[in-house]
């Protein structure tokens, strides 16, 4: 009996260390998370140029359905607007639903279809919002397609990378780091693939590019189904014949946890911006020039997405050796860091735009902004996210990962409206603006250290 005991002590140690060190089920819910990635932002990175360049203009905008309606309901609470303050208005309005929406796709999750089937219901209809993606008609009906089922997924899928894991089992974070770097990979592929399709070839082959990428994603959770964690709606029901129940012992993790959604919201305006703005700012005024060849705008997220690929490892890799040693830095500690590195990044590109003047600014720069800037997001987000993950209440926990994407919902909003002072402002002074609300969400943690730290450090 002992024997066989040991034997199936054995095979638990195997499932649970088979993938890296941690449970199979991590690698297909990465793997689906790199081409969801890939399908999100190669869309993502053509649309704030597709509508600058092409649907905001006479020709065009005619043909999509309903858009007079939307556009007046912009301009009735923002004044008239420019293509690039449009489009920087729907963008901004865009990824922020597309961050709102998990908060009721982890309420469904968690009370009516579970994590596992509100995923796949999410990714089919995110499939078909890039598939319609290719066609002027229906963009308004993509775009709302495209948030709903993000919703769906997003806050159900990361808290089954979560649920893989008890208690304080510190492999949690790395698996969100893991999680993020197979999520980079995709990034990374999406602007030289989808990019280079929109941008050189049609934009709607980019969308359509990105349309088969879902369908990737989908295949490989549908392969790995039965590897995943099981619904917490359905262990709950099996244990104690109801779902979890909040108490008051939680008032004080979930204030915590909401002044956390401060500090992401503000990290985020200097994130987000990347997608935004920036790229309007890079086409304009950035040297591309690579000898003789001129780089699409896209390729510069692959960039970004390259330095998250080659951080995240080495990260992973210092922050064991510092727990060796008894100095890594808590969740709280890597957060701040990484606001810091944000407002860094900012600065640089300030000063760049500055040093230039009406001139153009060397690439270097904007990969040292881009190094600065990835490397602080590694610092912050799936750092974040874990946190919510280990300190939210059993009873919401794939809800409060929901409510965790509120943060880029508001943040991406603040990166819409803020957009919309590109065209007033100098450059250097724009991208100051950015250093701002990045070093004020790093401020607010110090602050506030010693409170954050008792009330959801010690559930982590």
């Amino acid at each position: 009996m002992a024997a066989e005991i040991a034997l199936a002590d054995v095979a638990l140690e195997g499932r649970e260390r088979a993938f890296f060190g941690h449970p199979a089920g991590l690698a297909y819910l990465a793997f689906m998370e790199a081409f969801e990635r890939f399908s999100f932002y190669g869309m993502q990175a053509l649309l704030v140029l597709y509508m600058t360049s092409q649907l905001l203009h006479r020709g065009h905008i005619e043909h999509v359905a309903g858009f007079g309606v939307f556009r007046a309901g912009i301009e009735g609470v923002f004044g008239p607007l420019s293509p690039q303050a449009l489009s920087s208005q729907i963008f901004g309005l865009y990824a922020g639903l597309c961050s709102f929406t998990p908060v009721f796709g982890g309420w469904i999750g968690d009370r009516w279809l579970g994590q596992k089937r509100a995923v796949l219901v999410g990714g089919a209809m995110m499939a078909a919002g890039h598939f319609l993606m290719a066609f002027e008609a229906p963009f308004l009906v993509a775009l709302a397609l495209l948030m709903t089922g993000c919703g769906m997924l997003k806050g159900n899928i990361s808290a089954q990378v979560g649920n893989l894991y008890v208690g304080a089992d510190r492999r949690r974070e790395a698996a969100f780091q893991l999680f993020y770097l197979a999520a980079n990979v995709g990034v990374f592929m999406a602007p030289l693939i989808c990019g280079t399709l929109g941008e050189l070839y049609g934009w709607h082959w980019g969308f359509t590019a990105a349309g088969v990428g879902m369908l990737a994603s989908l295949g490989i959770y549908l392969a790995g189904y039965g590897k995943l964690p099981p619904d917490t709606l359905d262990v709950a029901s099996e244990r104690l014949g109801e779902t979890p129940k909040l108490t008051a012992a939680d008032a004080p993790r979930l204030m915590g946890l909401g002044v956390l959604l401060v500090v992401v919201a503000l990290f985020w305006v200097a994130n987000g911006q990347v997608l935004n703005t920036y790229m309007i700012w890079a086409r304009a005024h950035l040297d591309r020039q690579v000898g003789s060849l001129t780089l699409p705008v896209t390729w510069l997220q692959a960039v970004q997405a390259g330095i998250a690929i080659g951080m995240a490892p080495i990260l992973i890799r210092l922050w064991d050796a510092q727990a060796r040693r008894g100095r890594e830095p808590n969740a709280l500690g890597k957060m701040a860091i990484g606001c810091g590195l944000a407002a860094s990044a900012y600065s640089l590109l300030a000063v760049a735009a500055g040093l230039a003047g009406p001139g153009k600014v060397a690439l270097p720069w904007a990969i040292g902004f881009h190094f600065l800037a990835q490397t602080g997001y590694l610092f912050v987000y799936p750092i974040g996210m874990a946190l919510f993950s280990r300190a939210a209440p059993a009873a919401i926990n794939a809800l409060m990962i929901g409510i965790y994407f509120l943060s880029v919902f508001a943040g991406s909003l603040l990166v819409g409206y803020v957009g919309q002072f590109y065209e007033r402002m100098s450059p250097a002074a724009f991208w100051l603006l950015h250093t701002g609300s990045a070093a004020a969400a790093g401020l607010i943690i110090l602050v506030l250290w010693t409170p954050l730290n008792r009330v959801l450090m010690a559930r982590a």
